[in-house]
């Protein structure tokens, strides 16, 4: 704002609270330099609303007592440290709006403006607060600055130059120029005429125009104003500005295919100062007459209206350069996006083709599996029928039963010989082994050129063996996308055959075990709905629900795309219907999970029920949010819930967490927490629900990065061509 335009415009957003003053504070220790000069930007909401939807408005300084009474400690602050300052006051009921509007018609360049500090957390959940209003609708040249404390609470930094011409940002450039130095003007038109002119002591008389003769009593109206006023009018300059209109139009017909609608002439009211005073020509009681008035001060005025007329066609004629220049990038932006539409539709295109092919693959194979499916049963048939014919009579009762139970296993799972699985394991080989189960070492292999995952059964293990029997017989029994495949088996030596899960574990993910990347928060929503859907078709197995029992993120499995799967159902536990969901709920002898996620109410009384797992499922989704271990952790996540302070919680590896809809995914959580049994909510009428929405947003603002992404690359090869 110095003579010449080196600093960039400056403007701090004041009130009568503490957070103003922390804002001007921080503000002149970190953006202003000595003898910049200084905005401070006040909306008064008291004032009359009319102005509200003036076509222009009316930007004016401090004039009524209490608004010089609130402006003064801000000004006393600025004049220690040797800042200049310039007050504007705005009328209007809407704060953000209106600083919005001051902000993009003076080109404000830096915004900074105070956030209160009570409750700070709360406003941001709800997003209501002034400050963050402004920074949203602040425009892209303007860096905006939230100032709490002292601190830096927020940044919006700007993405390109303020515009190079905007006629508030020039008035009040002029303004502090034509300020600057008032004396030394004086003494210049002392110099020139000898003594000062008589226009500047327009104090004691009035002079008459003489470019408004015939119009009897038109005058120069009063346009006092304080030192500290920033005002402006809509209208052209009065009377004397008349006399060079001709040539005022004379000179636009250079630029008639510019900006062809009406310009409103945006003027400063420039005031006059005689000695040390400041003030406009207001009448007074004596009047003179032209002809009085010094020849040289009426040249003088004309020299310097030619050059203001000189400077607003420069500017007249930059503006419309800069419109040609707008339009030619729209037409390329609309270039552009045409080039893109056809690209996106050939990649569709592209896309459907490709999915069309994989549904012919995933035919085929389905046909030749149904194929060798049908061969192996008829040859098991065969070979049975010739051991039946061989086996002694007494025997052959146990060898039909052997048979019927063979065919009715074999039929749902595939049976793989011990030496098969030697081979592939490469007879259990410890650089194959990828974990170590509740009773048995899992090992990564291939079987019929398929990736899979082999859980093997420790002799020693106490209950290993009913386990085993109960994985079978339930995964065997049921085929979900989110319950883990069982491939096949070998009961005779303890081998369970599963798909292979390339990300292992979701516990190992949420801890970063083996140094792996933090799981987003999308892909966290995401996991916790799908964990919900295939817990909601346990338990709605017929003809009896299925309670798992055991669920935790150890045996929640992930695929390489962090598609989940639950595992090990070898707790799972079938429960009559009609007491699925009532009070008096099936009782076991003995509760049976892992500790911090089993039902509190299950493990006092022995009573099972489908909310049993309602519970263990709310503690894993709060571990998903917070990669923090579950001893304690619900009563932790209340008191911090109470405390306003649960986002210190948060997985800090994690860095872009949606604040409004984690905190709705955390309450989902704490209501499926709860100690008692009736107060938990349904799975499929309250939680999963709500977990699809969430689900939805976080695949909605990733395919949106994505494409932001995608947009960006194209811009930037488009740039390197044209500069090749």
């Amino acid at each position: 704002m110095e003579k010449g335009g080196g600093f960039p415009l400056v403007a701090v957003g004041i009130s009568n609270d503490r957070s103003s003053q922390n804002a001007l504070k921080w503000a002149i220790d970190n953006l202003i330099a000595k003898g910049q000069t200084l905005i401070l930007l006040h909306v008064n909401t008291h004032g009359s609303g009319s102005q509200q939807h003036a076509p222009t408005r009316d930007y004016k300084g401090a004039e009524e007592p209490h608004m010089k009474e609130l402006f003064l400690p801000f000004r006393c602050f600025c004049t220690r440290k040797d800042i200049n300052c310039k007050d504007v006051v705005i009328e209007d009921h809407d704060v953000a709006k209106a600083i919005v509007e001051f902000v993009s018609q003076a080109a404000i360049e830096k915004l900074v403006v105070g956030a209160p500090s009570h409750h700070g957390l709360m406003r941001r959940f709800r997003g209501s607060d002034i400050s963050t209003n402004i920074s949203k609708g602040a425009p892209d040249f303007c860096t905006v600055y939230v100032v709490s404390k002292g601190k830096v609470l927020s940044v919006r930094n700007s993405v390109r130059a303020a515009p190079a011409l905007s006629p508030l940002r020039l008035q009040i450039q002029n303004q502090v120029n034509i300020r600057a130095d008032p004396v030394n003007h004086q003494h210049e038109l002392e110099a020139k005429g000898g003594t000062t002119p008589k226009a500047l002591r327009l104090h004691d008389e009035s002079i008459k125009s003489p470019f408004t003769r015939g119009i009897h009593g038109k005058s120069y109206p009063d346009y006092s104003q304080t030192e500290t006023d920033i005002s402006f009018v809509s209208s052209g300059r009065p009377s004397i500005d008349r006399a060079f209109l001709p040539k005022l139009s004379n000179h636009s017909k250079d630029h008639e295919h510019g900006f062809e609608q009406g310009q409103t002439a945006v003027r400063f009211i420039e005031p006059y100062y005689h000695g040390n005073e400041f003030s406009t020509n207001s009448g007074d009681n004596s009047t003179s007459s032209w002809s009085s008035q010094n020849m040289d001060d009426v040249e003088a005025e004309m020299k310097r209206l030619r050059l203001e007329l000189k400077q607003t066609m420069e500017m007249y004629n930059t503006a419309c350069k800069e419109a040609l220049m707008a339009k030619q990038k729209a037409l390329d932006l609309d270039r552009w996006k045409k080039e893109e539409e056809h690209k996106l539709e050939e990649a569709r295109l592209a896309e459907e083709s490709a999915l069309a092919l994989v549904e012919r693959e995933k035919a085929k194979c389905k046909a030749a599996m149904e194929a060798a499916q049908a061969q192996q049963k008829i040859a098991e048939l065969e070979a049975q029928k010739r051991r039946n014919a061989e086996m002694q009579a007494h025997k052959e009762a146990e060898e039909k039963k052997s048979a019927i139970k063979t065919f009715v296993t074999s039929f749902r799972y595939r049976r793989y010989t011990i030496e098969e699985i030697e081979v592939a394991t490469k007879h259990f080989a410890e650089s194959l082994k990828i974990g170590e189960g509740g009773y048995g070492p899992v090992y990564r292999c291939y079987l019929d050129h398929t990736p899979v995952a082999i859980k093997v059964l420790r002799p020693d293990a106490a209950h290993g063996r009913t386990q085993f029997q109960q994985e079978i017989e339930v995964l065997s029994s049921i085929r979900h996308p989110h319950m883990v495949l069982l491939l096949g088996a070998c009961p005779e030596y303890g081998c369970l055959v599963y798909e292979y899960m390339a990300n292992g574990s979701l516990e190992d993910r949420l801890f970063r075990r083996r140094n792996t990347p933090p799981i987003p928060w999308q892909h966290r929503f995401r996991i916790a709905a799908e964990i919900a859907t295939g817990l909601l078709f346990l338990h709605q197995n017929k003809p009896e629900p299925l309670v798992h029992r055991d669920l935790k993120p150890a045996n929640i499995l992930l695929d390489q795309n962090y598609v989940s799967k639950i595992g090990d159902v070898g707790l799972a536990r079938l429960i009559p219907p009609s007491v699925a969901n009532s009070v008096t709920q099936y009782r076991m002898t003995s509760a049976a999970g892992t500790f911090h996620y089993i039902d509190p109410e299950y493990q006092q009384t022995g009573m099972l029920g489908v909310k049993s797992d309602i519970y263990s499922l709310g503690i894993m989704m709060l571990q998903i949010i917070t990669a923090k271990p579950a001893m304690g952790l619900a009563r932790y996540a209340r008191g911090a819930m109470e405390n306003g302070t649960f986002l210190d919680l948060l997985d800090p590896a994690v860095t872009d967490w949606p604040a409004d809809e984690t905190m709705k995914f955390a309450e989902i959580a704490l209501q499926c927490a709860e100690l008692l049994r009736k107060d938990r909510p349904d799975l499929a009428t309250e939680v999963l629900p709500e977990l699809n929405r969430l689900r939805s947003f976080g695949e909605e603002d990733m395919q949106y990065r994505r494409l932001k992404v995608s947009i960006q690359d194209t811009m930037g090869d488009t740039h390197i061509q044209q500069n090749g």
